[in-house]
């Protein structure tokens, strides 16, 4: 890494969020000692810090910074902002090196092949499928992953072979550096997934938004590749501007492309090149949208000749996906629970077109928690009137209070309100007795929980009394 510490000790200041947690694998595995706190710990962070002997202090403060500390990682979590925190104060005084996560992946993938995954939604996926691809044809790819992959024992690697694979994202990368987090990766491939308005907090404008994903397409060298959607209308214009070499790929179009599709427990498809069959591909993955990343990634692994199409088949014949991407959490239950993380609107309707494909015969229930800033802002207040169609009844939570000074936040009943003429019945989800929804459910349901946090403590204990209510 550049400006290495002598005595190797990081601090991390966020430790548990998604990246975060990653980027501290790598540091450990890198020959660092890492420490951290945060403000809570739970999901996906905690079981994967867990395992790697890595135990934050809840709570900040001054004194949870170790004596020895060479260099700090600080997340870009409200609750980091030097004004705000005592022990991110603390940090700055201290004398020492103070770094954004995404550069500290910078740092330890320079002189690597990189790729870089991108887009509005798709991007944890990917990556995933890429790495376990690779992993699986016994290729020691480097990897990182913004979420938890469910087929491989962590979300980053450092692996021995010349590619590194990241998901790379548009949001700044800190509170003193709003640079977009792909920025600091540089790229020799990327794989654009989609562009569509995302995070108004920051990009008020989709012009705002789309300049960042020019910039990392700029980063391109003369050798690199574009794998591009051409299922995405904006991210395949941009890819074209660019005028990088491009790949595309799709669902219904590109280079790469999917047919005779057939639906079932264990979906089947035909991938194809220029119309032409390279292999039968099958997967459990739900929904069109994992098809699509199914034949992105594959784009770019045949693209760049790191795999066979017999090594690729296999892989994604048993690739389990990406927690809290659809992944089944009542596995003991007749009414089965997918989580999917709602981040916006587009990976809301993603979630709900997949259940409506895969389980047509049964009444779709959602719970719901406004838990980014997107679906809090009030300038996504029209969301609301569309983003649950489809569904037969919607259980709202109470929409997350974190950041609410720092944007023109929506109250509970101005979404209940709007909610009420989207043609759906809507009920009030009470994260203190979750059990209260099991009256209004059958055993003839789905249930859909989209939420990027934990429906306030509750999410554990409410997939364990449905399983409870209607045990196999």
């Amino acid at each position: 890494m550049a400006d290495e510490p002598e005595k190797k000790h990081v601090h991390i200041i966020g430790l548990c969020g998604v990246g975060m947690s990653a980027t501290a694998l790598l540091l450990k595995e890198s020959g660092y000692t890492v420490s951290g706190s945060d403000a809570e710990c739970y999901g996906p962070p905690k079981n994967i810090l867990e395992r790697a002997g890595l135990f934050p202090i809840l709570g900040y403060a001054p004194e949870n910074i170790p004596a020895e500390t060479d260099l700090f990682v600080v997340g870009r979590n409200a609750k980091l902002a030097y004004d705000d925190n005592a022990e991110v104060r603390a940090a700055f005084e201290f004398g020492k090196p103070i770094r954004s996560f995404p550069e500290i992946l910078g740092d330890i993938t320079t002189g690597r092949e990189n790729l870089v995954v991108a887009g509005s939604y798709g991007k944890s996926s990917t990556t995933a499928l890429i790495a376990f691809i690779l992993r699986h044809a016994g290729v020691d790819a480097g990897y990182f992953i913004g979420a938890e992959p469910v087929s491989l024992p962590h979300p980053s690697g450092l692996g021995t072979h010349p590619v590194f694979v990241l998901e790379g994202d548009e949001y700044p990368s800190g509170h003193k550096d709003p640079q977009a987090k792909f920025m600091h990766l540089h790229p020799r491939d990327v794989i654009l997934t989609s562009v569509v308005h995302d995070h108004v907090n920051i990009y008020p404008t989709f012009e705002e938004y789309q300049k960042p994903f020019r910039d990392l397409l700029a980063l391109v060298p003369p050798e690199g590749l574009v794998i591009v959607s051409a299922d995405e209308p904006r991210a395949l214009e941009m890819a074209e501007e660019s005028r990088k070499k491009i790949v595309t790929y799709g669902v219904y179009h590109g280079m790469y492309s999917a047919r005779d599709i057939e639906i079932g427990e264990r979906t089947h498809f035909i991938l194809t090149k220029d119309d032409e069959p390279v292999i039968e591909i099958e997967t459990t993955l739900l929904g069109k949208h994992n098809f699509e990343n199914i034949v992105g990634a594959s784009t770019y692994l045949l693209s760049r000749e790191l795999v066979t199409p017999e090594a690729l088949r296999s892989a994604v014949a048993v690739f389990g996906g990406v927690r809290r991407r659809l992944d089944n959490i009542a596995l003991t239950s007749k009414v089965p629970i997918f989580e999917g993380f709602g981040s916006s609107y587009e990976k809301a309707r993603a979630a709900i077109d997949a259940l409506r494909l895969h389980f047509g015969t049964r009444r779709l229930v959602i719970v719901f928690e406004p838990h980014t800033f997107s679906w809090r802002n009030r300038a996504n207040l029209s969301w609301y009137d569309k983003v649950f169609g489809g569904a037969d009844l919607a259980f709202i939570a109470p929409p997350e209070t974190q950041g609410s000074d720092t944007h023109e936040q929506l109250s509970g009943d101005e979404i209940m309100n709007r909610l009420s003429g989207s043609g759906i019945d809507v009920l009030l989800y009470d994260p203190t007795h979750p059990e209260a929804v099991l009256s209004h459910l059958t055993e003839n349901d789905v249930i859909l929980v989209l939420t990027s946090g934990d429906l306030e403590g509750s999410l554990e204990s409410f997939a364990r009394c449905v399983s409870q209510h209607f045990p196999l």
